[in-house]
């Protein structure tokens, strides 16, 4: 089983017992080494890099395309972006993740989706960038990736928000980060082809370490709770299922909430989305919606809820209210929004067998990835072992497991 954490040293605090291997971001030096490698000397100026966290999201799925409130943190695993600017209006890409891929397209002509699909997640940010007025400059890009693509932990949003950083770093060009966060889900949309709500590229942009952070997808409110790192971790167990965002299950959810709305404005013009439903209104127009848009209504009203509450429990040092909350989570993406897999169903329910452990719950949008459980320090390593047990039993596969604590939105280390 592979652990993943900021250091050797951590790996073995975290999980002594526990055979395992550490993977860290590659050290500058070693970065830098290997851009040049790929690009050469090159004499277009200083060479930046750049870092974007993937997040976990405690609780609230499925909730922002919503506007509702969800609950996510950075954590310590990112992408790191490593770039230089060019003379001519080229930009090339090469990533660590696919390095037989180097991939090149022009400023100066109309950026189109292309393969490989990876690269769709740059071309997009550089797309609206150009539309959005920002006087772009070529550039050579390396990236450098410690998220699991397709491990529910936004590895897509990291790439973005690092890419339009690095863009307007060399364009000598800032972005608050509210207007950022929504150019970059733009971009998901046009070029990557999934109708992501805004958490994710939210709060790759805007964690601050230390905290989650409770944001209402309405009108972009963000409240920070702190999370007690002698009290509280935060552990990630990678199904090793990969999940694609982009095929038509997340797309078709989005679309049963709509026509939900849709019968909601019948009766009440002032409904803009689920978010203006009670549970209340919900059973009562019941009779009125398909049984599949029903369920899926009363997940997403049912999780705003249940989101805000976790929230102030955890606030409060309420631990065991939370876990209940999101083991509550778990059963309604499972049953409700079904976007759960056996697997996901698996680990959350094993989870909950380890004493320490306060709630589990699938995370992320689903059909496969990682689910997050939060846990007494005391509780880590059997965590890790039971689960690298029992499921490597059942499945045949091995889980990874991070041990992760709250980290800050992105940022130029160079």
């Amino acid at each position: 089983m592979k652990l993943h954490s900021r250091c050797i040293r951590d790996a073995l605090k975290f999980c002594g017992g526990v055979h395992t291997v550490a993977f860290m971001v590659a050290d500058l030096t070693e970065l830098h080494d290997k851009f040049h490698q790929i690009f050469g000397p090159g004499r277009a100026g200083k060479v930046h890099v750049v870092r974007a966290p993937g997040r976990v999201n405690l609780i609230g799925d499925h909730t922002d395309y919503n506007d509702c409130f969800v609950f996510p943190m950075a954590i310590e695993s990112e992408v790191r972006l490593i770039c230089r600017a060019r003379t001519d209006a080229a930009v090339r890409l090469s990533s660590t993740v696919y390095p037989r891929e180097l991939v090149e397209l022009s400023l100066q002509r109309k950026i189109e989706r292309a393969d490989p699909q990876w690269s769709n997640y740059v071309r997009g940010v550089a797309a609206q960038l150009i539309a959005a007025g920002i006087p772009l400059v070529g550039m050579d890009a390396l990236i450098a990736n410690t998220l699991p693509v397709g491990g529910g932990l936004s590895s897509s949003a990291a790439v973005e928000v690092a890419t339009a950083l690095a863009l307007l770093t060399l364009a000598g060009a800032e972005m608050d980060t509210t207007r950022l966060s929504l150019l970059c889900q733009k971009a998901e949309h046009e070029y990557a082809g999934v109708p992501c709500g805004i958490m994710d590229q939210t709060i790759v942009s805007s964690a601050k370490a230390g905290h989650a952070m409770l944001l209402d997808c309405r009108d972009n409110h963000k409240t920070f709770v702190k999370l007690n790192p002698h009290e509280l971790r935060v552990v990630i167990v990678n199904s090793m299922v990969r999940h694609e965002l982009s095929g038509g299950e997340y797309a078709q959810r989005r679309k049963q909430c709509n026509e939900g709305v849709a019968v909601f404005q019948r009766g009440n013009s002032a409904v803009r989305a689920l978010r203006d439903v009670t549970m209340k209104q919900l059973e009562e127009t019941k009779a009125d919606l398909s049984d599949v848009v029903y369920r899926r209504c009363r997940h997403v009203v049912g999780e705003h809820h249940r989101t805000a509450e976790a929230a102030k429990a955890l606030a409060e040092q309420r631990y065991e209210h939370c876990g209940e909350l999101m083991v509550k989570s778990h059963q309604s993406l499972r049953d409700d929004y079904e976007v759960s897999c056996p697997e996901l169903d698996f680990l959350a329910d094993e989870a909950m067998k380890t004493k320490g452990i306060y709630g589990a719950r699938m995370t992320g949008g689903g059909f496969g990835g990682s689910i997050v459980a939060l846990a007494q320090p005391r509780a880590v390593e059997p965590l890790a072992e039971h689960l690298h047990k029992t499921y490597t039993a059942k499945f045949g596969r091995q889980p990874s497991v991070l041990v992760t604590t709250a980290t800050a939105g992105a940022s130029i280390l160079e």
